[in-house]
């Protein structure tokens, strides 16, 4: 069986690839093990968001007296809650294999792997029993949780994001291992259903990469909500519910009924016969360049398996501009100067572009211009004893080369900055936007 392209991996990268390859005329076999949709869709954006959600409305309800709003005695169902979640992705899912079948993508639903890669460029797949070729090759194998050698972690049952998802009986106190993005959210989602979290992060900061300012702010913020923070820690053991941590010389014991591992992730390079082809490495996953060709020119590397950006929206425009580079059209290749990092904790945390930490490091001189979130009206309106912040960074020509928002609803906003780093507008260009008033967004260009 000769196909165009093969597919390996039904994440967001994979059926985008799938999707639009087919729909250009190319024949396109999609192989996927588990669920089409991928880690996003199943096990981490959608299902998270979905969670968050419910978490908020809660919230909201809980504060309602702030909104001149009488709601006795709120309370949640934390079985319904899952279930609805459920509901959620097997509705997107079956949205997705309607896609791919009104394509004419055909989807195998097993594992594949390469074969062999032949002298005149094809590659051949076997899944099962069935051998496939084809003249393309994109591998999606996507990424898998990070486990770190923690002695006894493995003698109990802890969670990883996967087990957080599903439980329907909420722990009286939870440990998070990471203080990254995963790690917040889930911190966001259990503090507001009442249980006792802490979170344990063996660097200076939480969130990582973004930026150092919001960051602490958005710790700050938490820890009014009584989440404990134990920063510049390491977990040295897990006996039980007994959690070893080191910070500096001194070590300490905590206690929690439940465990989260949350330290990252990292690309999948077993299991789909990466031993049977020589691929150039970058950090722990596959090198590609600009048309995310790998250094076989036909076969083509998207996602999480780059070990570059590992976000879904940053799958899906790899995905477009691989497809684009194979079908032979007019693509400046992927752009990564304006990826959106966001955090969908309550109150959200959106960035894109360079942070000040990032401008500093390279020697870009550089001007900040902030404002607190309650400058828009409609924030003030919405927001009741909530504030936030709206961070922009101006090059030394007033050149945008960055944002950075803790508010709601950072997430929808953050893409007006990202659209004006893509384009490298310089302030004034961006001041002669009209915003539509009243609207949170205008704060972007209150700040300018």
């Amino acid at each position: 069986m000769k196909y165009d392209v093969a597919i390996i991996g039904g994440g967001p990268a994979g059926y985008t690839a799938a999707e639009k390859a087919a729909k250009n005329g190319l024949s396109t076999i999609l192989f996927e093990k588990e669920a089409l949709g991928g880690v996003c869709l199943n096990e981490g954006c959608i299902p998270t968001k979905t969670l968050l959600y419910s978490a908020k409305v809660y919230d909201t309800v809980t504060h309602a007296p702030r909104y001149a709003v009488k709601a006795e005695n709120p309370s949640f169902d934390l079985p319904k809650i899952i279930a609805r979640k459920n509901k959620v992705v097997k509705k997107l899912v079956a949205g997705i294999c309607m896609q791919m079948a009104e394509s004419g993508v055909e989807v195998v639903s097993s594992q594949a792997a390469i074969k062999e890669y032949k002298s005149d460029g094809t590659v051949v797949v076997y899944s099962g029993e069935q051998i496939y070729e084809a003249a393309h090759l994109i591998l999606c194998t996507g990424s898998e949780t990070v486990i770190p050698p923690i002695p006894g972690l493995q003698d109990i049952p802890y969670w990883t994001s996967k087990e957080a998802l599903v439980s329907k009986e909420l722990p009286a106190s939870l440990a998070i291992i990471g203080g990254g993005v995963i790690g917040m959210e889930f911190a966001s989602f259990y503090n507001s259903l009442g249980v006792e979290v802490s979170v344990i992060e063996m660097t200076g900061k939480i969130l990582g990469p973004m930026d150092g300012e919001l960051s602490s702010l958005l710790e700050a913020e938490y820890s009014k909500r009584e989440v404990k923070f134990y920063l510049d820690c390491t977990v040295t053991e897990v006996k039980g519910t007994a959690i070893t941590v080191r910070k500096g010389e001194e070590t300490f014991t905590l206690s929690a009924d439940k465990i989260l591992v949350s330290v990252g992730r990292h690309p999948v390079l077993a299991g789909w016969g990466l031993e049977n082809m020589e691929l150039e490495r970058f950090r722990n996953g596959i090198k590609v360049n600009q048309y995310m060709q790998t250094s076989l020119p036909n076969i083509y590397a998207c996602g999480d398996l780059t070990a570059y950006s590992l976000l879904a929206h940053t799958a899906v425009s790899e995905a477009q501009v691989a497809v684009n580079h194979m079908l032979g059209k007019e693509d400046k290749g992927m752009s990564y100067q304006a990826i959106p990092g966001i955090v969908y904790t309550n109150p959200e945390f959106a960035g894109v572009g360079m942070t000040e930490e990032e401008l500093t490091a390279k020697g870009i001189a550089y001007q900040v211009r902030k404002l607190p979130m309650a400058y828009s009206g409609r924030f003030v309106a919405e927001n009741e004893g909530v504030n936030g912040v709206c961070k922009l960074l101006f090059t030394a020509d007033d050149k945008i080369a960055g944002a950075h928002l803790l508010g709601n609803p950072a997430s929808e906003l953050i893409v007006i900055v990202g659209m004006a780093i893509e384009q490298g507008m310089h302030k004034d260009e961006l001041a002669r936007i009209v915003f539509p008033h009243p609207t949170v967004g205008e704060i972007i260009k209150e700040t300018l």
